[in-house]
């Protein structure tokens, strides 16, 4: 896993005006939200129109929320994030650790807006710690006697005894 310096812009807790970024920026993701929606409700339209369609498009849906279900990230790769939301609301979100900052927006869970974009974030720390290898991956310790102690420590000694003699003799 690769080393993130996490960022923040502003302070959540503190007061925050909205900047005219701040208010161009959640003009912009309603437009964007507001056209994805539109063009789902046509695909969708779409599909109910041929029968093999909707069943094609239950199949797919199934086996990615099948795929979604079997994998859970591990509470130690997931950073925790306090934000403050154009809302004004202020709220907690999580993301991947790798990623240096929180989304750009969020459903707000106190007025229920969404997309609300995100104007200020601060790291909270990880959700949860490194996990801690159970007794039965922990590699049963090896019991040795005192010979197998004993046979490096005399081969040991006999180097030595060898080496003093060779001393010795230039």
């Amino acid at each position: 896993m690769r080393e993130v310096e996490y960022k923040s812009h502003g302070v959540p807790l503190e007061d925050y005006q909205l900047t005219r970024r701040d208010h161009q920026w959640q003009k912009e993701l309603e437009g964007i939200c507001d056209l994805a929606g539109r063009r789902v409700d046509e695909h969708l339209a779409e599909v109910r129109a041929n029968p093999e369609m909707v069943e094609r498009q239950r199949e797919h849906l199934e086996e990615v929320c099948r795929l979604m279900l079997s994998f859970k990230t591990p509470e130690h790769l997931i950073m925790r994030w306090r934000v403050r939301l154009y809302c004004g609301h202020i709220a907690e979100t999580s993301r991947h650790c790798e990623n240096a900052e929180p989304s750009r927006k969020i459903r707000c869970p106190e007025c229920g807006k969404n997309p609300s974009t995100i104007v200020a974030f601060e790291p909270l720390g990880l959700a949860g710690g490194p996990p801690t290898p159970s007794k039965a991956e922990l590699p049963a310790p090896t019991r040795r006697t005192r010979a197998d102690l004993e046979r490096p420590v005399a081969a040991l000694e006999k180097e030595n005894q060898l080496l003093r003699t060779e001393r010795g003799m230039g």
